[in-house]
């Protein structure tokens, strides 16, 4: 079966380069219609330029598709509105969102401003919610959309000096999963990305021998993937280099502790029993969870 968005629109942000870029081009070709967004700023999220925005656009229409660039500052929820508003005007849909947009401000914890942390956090995590906000009453009238959150590793596992990325990136999982809860049943599937590809955002962090194989275009196939009709939901994707795995959230199964007394040390007691991952689970919504730990132990 092949993957087609003939008569679907698409919105990238940050698709002026890199990981945006190879998702905007690469649903392009498939057909889509694509809303180029881009602010155009540095890695920090200083500036403001159109340019590459419109190289992607014209890239686009060279190959033969339709598209159009947009500079909205994803911080700002009223030129949100305004670029989900053009591709309306456009097109009369908004199928894909793609919340790719992104900033780096990286110190350790003890050195970083509190502006730069709450910077990063307002990109990413309020940026995302921003555009899913701007397009989710479309997708709830049209009863269908796709929705991608970009993670990050930083946030799933952790990265020295990435405090603000990090707690912003495990910011986009929770919201997906309450969008997933809320979108099931009008038709909209949630996922998040999890990319780790050699671009302008991690020149510094990845070695020039393992950059050659973390291309962009090895990660935007899952994207894909994850944007298209039969795309499962609530998924955390990671890719990277080629190759894909599904990255969970497990809780072991719970115990009471042996004494009745419920102190810390009865906790500490039984703490190898608490933590045994033997029969973990992967918990649908926090309803499962709280009936779980009602009945450990029983």
């Amino acid at each position: 079966m092949t993957i087609r968005f003939d008569d679907q629109v698409a919105i990238v942000t940050g698709a002026g380069n890199g990981l945006g870029r190879s998702h905007a081009l690469a649903l392009a070709a498939r057909g889509a219609k694509v809303v180029v967004n881009d602010l155009g700023g540095a890695r920090d999220g200083v500036g403001k330029s159109r340019q590459a925005a419109e190289a992607v656009v014209e890239e686009i229409k060279a190959a033969g598709g339709d598209a159009i660039a947009n500079g909205a500052d994803v911080t700002r929820y009223d030129q949100v509105q305004s670029m989900v508003d053009d591709a309306m005007s456009n097109w009369g849909r908004v199928d894909i969102l793609v919340n790719n947009a992104g900033v780096l401000r990286d110190k350790s914890f003890a050195k970083m401003e509190v502006a730069d942390f709450e910077f990063v956090v307002k990109v990413h995590l309020m940026g995302t919610m921003h555009c899913s906000k701007a397009v989710w009453e479309i997708m709830r009238g049209q009863t269908y959309g796709r929705i991608v959150m970009t993670t990050s590793g930083s946030g799933l596992y952790g990265n020295f000096g990435q405090s603000n990325y990090a707690a912003a990136k495990m910011g986009v999982v929770g919201l997906m999963n309450v969008l997933h809860l809320e979108g099931l049943k009008y038709g909209i599937r949630v996922n998040t990305l999890a990319p780790c590809a050699a671009t302008r955002m991690t020149e510094d962090l990845i070695s020039k021998d393992a950059a050659a194989a973390l291309t962009p275009e090895s990660v935007s196939a899952g994207l894909v993937y994850l944007v298209s009709r039969d795309a499962p939901a609530r998924c955390i994707l990671s890719a990277g280099g080629g190759a894909f795995a599904c990255a969970r959230i497990h809780e072991t199964q719970g115990r009471r502790p042996a004494s009745e007394d419920l102190t810390p040390e009865a906790v500490a007691a039984d703490w190898d029993a608490i933590t045994d991952p033997a029969g973990q689970k992967d918990y649908q919504n926090v309803g499962e969870q709280t009936a779980s730990l009602l009945s450990a132990g029983r």
